[in-house]
């Protein structure tokens, strides 16, 4: 059986387009030129897909929208909207839809739109559901919703903004709204923006060919072809250059990239995220992040939460962890005792997940036996000071934890420093002289570049 269609528009020349369109892709089409029939066909039968207008004689389609989501949440709907009337198109996003397409209608983009969105079928949602808690692990509410939100945003094409601090796992987060989605079978392509070159930056998103700067040898494909079909994650997209910041632009509107050097555009079908830690709004009042580009990625912000606010998940984390960490070094999980588990949960976590990560790769190499105590964790001390009512102490010692972590780095790289050297670089005698094991020593020697 053919999927089944719902085509709402009151133009009869746009369906007439419509229903070809899709009729060429062995689906087949309902068509109605308002909402009262197209409410009737929604009575008489089910749908895999409905493509509606955002102005209809009888009504408004960004209330038929919404009205959707309540009593068809599993029915994929994308809005035709005029063109440059992105306002109400991004509107719709936020009210559920799946995507938009504009006036004029360009075939190729509503193809695509098509594909993707057939891909999502009933009874998925539970199974995704669980491949979601398998992932984000958490049994407190806050992260229990973080998942449910998850899950809704992945049945979208919605552009996300994802905040958070940093090690909160934003781009964890990323890859589950594109895995649990109906691109999970193409490329998930994620590129830290503050990590490139600015002179670079063009090059590494859209490509350049042979000859289009010094260094140029051959072609090279961009990131946006590599995710085309997929996922492009924008991490700390707030680093990007303003002039580049006009080129994705661009390229997200109109859904094509022009490689560096190169003459001809090139269709791209790709869903944006995108992440960073610093204040969007801030830097949008500043002059450093353009407010057009601002509104095309901020269209539903999702929040992840500090680790400080999840304090019950924390002894679920470490030990899964702690799992992960053993498995791969072929050794026994080792157990927290008491006092360390106590320690974990009035710790504050700057860091957050990444910090608890790298706490617990220490302790693993400082552990004698399987049982890792306090002593072992290292954990900084905190300065907990208040200088303003209405900040967080955990905020604050931010700096103050981070400046403390690298002092103890450095008196851990002078103390083994001054072990090998008196004993002559004898890894072994080393190792007994700081009352360490040898694979302690030989995992600080990799970590603080000792070797």
């Amino acid at each position: 059986m053919n999927p089944q269609a719902l085509i709402i528009d009151d133009e009869p020349d746009i369906l007439e387009l419509l229903t070809m369109t899709l009729s060429g892709m062995s689906i087949d089409c309902v068509a109605a030129e308002n909402l009262a029939q197209a409410k009737q066909a929604l009575k008489q039968q089910s749908f895999d897909l409905c493509l509606t207008d955002m102005r209809l004689p009888d009504g408004n389609g960004l209330d038929f929208v919404e009205a959707l989501q309540k009593q068809y949440p599993d029915l994929p709907v994308a809005v035709i909207s005029a063109h440059g009337n992105m306002d109400l198109a991004v509107q719709a996003l936020k009210l559920g839809a799946f995507d938009f397409v504009s006036k004029p209608l360009k075939l190729r983009v509503l193809r695509d739109l098509v594909t993707t969105a057939l891909k999502l079928s009933p009874g998925q949602p539970e199974r995704k559901e669980r491949r979601s808690r398998s992932r984000l692990l958490g049994e407190t509410d806050i992260i229990k919703t973080l998942r449910g939100k998850i899950t809704k945003l992945a049945r979208s094409q919605a552009p996300v903004y994802i905040t958070g601090e940093s090690g909160t796992g934003k781009e964890l987060v990323a890859k589950l709204i594109h895995e649990l989605g109906a691109r999970s079978e193409q490329a998930f392509v994620p590129i830290n923006c503050g990590a490139i070159p600015s002179e670079l930056v063009e090059s590494e998103l859209f490509g350049h060919k042979k000859g289009a700067f010094t260094g140029a040898i051959a072609d090279k494909q961009g990131l946006f072809q590599i995710a085309n079909g997929g996922t492009l994650f924008l991490d700390e997209v707030a680093d990007l250059p303003l002039m580049m910041q006009v080129k994705l632009l661009r390229a997200i509107q109109e859904k094509t990239i022009r490689p560096v050097g190169g003459h001809e555009e090139i269709n791209v079908d790709v869903r944006i995220l995108s992440a960073t830690h610093k204040n969007l709004v801030e830097c949008v009042k500043q002059g450093t992040f353009r407010e057009d580009l601002f509104y095309r990625l901020h269209v539903i912000e999702l929040t992840v939460p500090p680790l400080r606010e999840r304090q019950a998940d924390i002894l679920l984390l470490a030990k899964h962890i702690l799992q992960y960490l053993s498995k791969n070094n072929s050794i026994t999980t080792p157990t927290l005792d008491e006092q360390a588990i106590r320690a974990l949960n009035e710790y504050a976590f700057p860091g957050n997940v990444r910090e608890l990560e790298n706490i617990l790769e220490r302790a693993l190499t400082w552990a004698e036996g399987t049982v890792i105590t306090q002593q072992d964790l290292m954990l900084p001390v905190q300065l907990m000071t208040t200088v303003a009512v209405n900040k967080q102490p955990a905020q604050m010692t931010l700096t103050v934890e981070n400046d403390l972590e690298s002092k103890l780095e450095e008196q851990e790289r002078e103390l083994i420093s001054q072990a090998l050297e008196s004993t002559r670089w004898n890894k072994t005698a080393a190792a007994k002289r700081l009352g360490i094991t040898f694979r302690a020593l030989r995992y600080k020697l990799k970590k603080l570049n000792l070797e």
